[in-house]
């Protein structure tokens, strides 16, 4: 598969973390914390870090959020995590950034929404207040357009301009220009006082899928800003994931994004780390990043009637997921290992010799054995009760051996 070629954008450093046009698509996630609960979210970026979110947004919404920040930071070091925090900011970061500087230098990152810095204001004072804080802690910051919170004057100011054109365009287009406007018109403010091109991320926000494609098209075509992307709000489990991937594919696959949330509505109880392990999907189904090994298992048919290769391909999946925090460390490679679990010898054996190791489970009426391939060749046949285990021991000393090598040798 020839490699996706990125639109060329300016790189920013965020914390360490390079977000830009030759670095790899960067994943972030945001925690759902109270932000000034510390432990708790101290407790939540560490999750969500050690799931792979490569950048962590927490709210400052108040004063009691501000003053917890440089907390988070700290208890987060403290565990060992070095993620960038970012800062979200609506209505009062001005003023938040103004009364708590250990905070404002704290934060890797500010994100600020222009729709909700000046609401109610004729001026860009407020917005001007927060760049000016960015410049001098020299922090990168993200504005981020969202089409629910839109600068209501320019969106007012582009709907009487279409209405008098000779050919106006409909609603929609009128929408997703003013939100392509509001973005650049901001970017051009913010370098205007002071901060470097090099320090500023852009977003355009909404949450429907064509919408999505189509402001950020034409956002990436007019700037050379690196850009955020993602659905604001994608939804709940399936309709949120298929969302996420349906808007987020066809940008990317054109080269479009340097950095990209899921933002999943977690179901009750379920952890907040899914969100990232769907944007590391998405990045590796296409191609463009490797995260973790990949398992291939068949969906079944009446030749598989018997639920054993589901369950085994559950549990290697979810032995992977354990194991790969450990992996990734000492084991360089590991995460472009790709496994196969079939179900009958229709397809079995052949995506087997295609994967590095591959485990053909008998069908109904089949002989009861398992051939395992390994990098392609009949390595031995499993039989019995201990199946499960027994492949699990083939692939611990397949990573040992093929990834460890790698290691001693680098």
């Amino acid at each position: 598969m020839p490699p996706t070629i990125r639109r060329k954008s300016v790189t920013v450093n965020v914390g360490g973390i390079r977000v830009g046009s030759d670095a790899p698509v960067v994943v972030q996630s945001m925690t759902n914390t109270d932000t000034a609960d510390v432990e708790s979210t101290v407790q939540q970026i560490a999750a969500l870090a050690r799931a792979g979110s490569e950048i962590v947004r927490i709210t400052v919404n108040n004063e009691d959020a501000a003053q917890a920040v440089p907390h988070i930071v700290e208890g987060l070091r403290a565990k060992g995590w070095e993620t960038p925090i970012v800062g979200d900011f609506h209505y009062n970061g001005h003023i938040l950034l103004r009364k708590v500087p250990e905070m404002a230098r704290a934060l890797s990152k500010y994100r600020i929404n222009p729709g909700n810095v000046s609401i109610g204001r004729k001026d860009d004072d407020n917005f001007r207040t927060m760049v000016e804080c960015a410049v001098e802690f020299q922090k990168p910051v993200r504005i981020g357009v969202n089409w629910g919170s839109l600068d209501q004057a320019l969106l007012t100011k582009m709907m009487d301009e279409n209405q008098k054109s000779a050919t106006p365009k409909d609603t929609r287009d009128v929408m997703l220009e003013t939100m392509v406007r509001s973005a650049l018109d901001n970017a051009e403010a913010a370098e205007r006082y002071g901060l470097r091109r090099d320090q500023i991320v852009l977003s355009a926000k909404v949450s429907n899928v064509r919408d999505l494609i189509d402001v950020n098209t034409s956002l990436a075509a007019r700037t050379d800003h690196a850009i955020h992307l993602g659905l604001t709000e994608a939804g709940m489990g399936m309709k949120g994931i298929v969302a996420s991937a349906a808007g987020l594919s066809p940008l990317l696959l054109a080269g479009i994004g340097d950095t990209i949330r899921v933002s999943l509505t977690p179901e009750p109880g379920a952890p907040r780390t899914e969100e990232v392990r769907c944007a590391q999907q998405i990045l590796q189904s296409l191609a463009i990043r490797s995260f973790m090994p990949q398992v291939t298992s068949c969906p079944g048919c009446g030749r598989t009637t018997s639920t054993y290769f589901q369950e085994l391909a559950q549990r290697i999946q979810n032995y992977l997921a354990e194991s790969m925090p450990e992996w990734k460390k000492t084991y360089p490679g590991v995460e472009e290992m790709k496994l196969a679990v079939m179900g009958c010898i229709v397809n079995g054996p052949g995506e087997s010799k295609h994967a590095n190791i591959g485990i053909s489970l008998p069908g109904t009426f089949e002989e009861p054995k398992a051939p395992v391939y390994i990098d392609g060749k009949l390595a031995t046949t499993l039989k019995g009760d201990h199946i499960v285990e027994e492949f699990q021991v083939i692939l611990d000393e397949y990573v040992q051996k093929r990834y460890g090598k790698q290691l001693v040798e680098a």
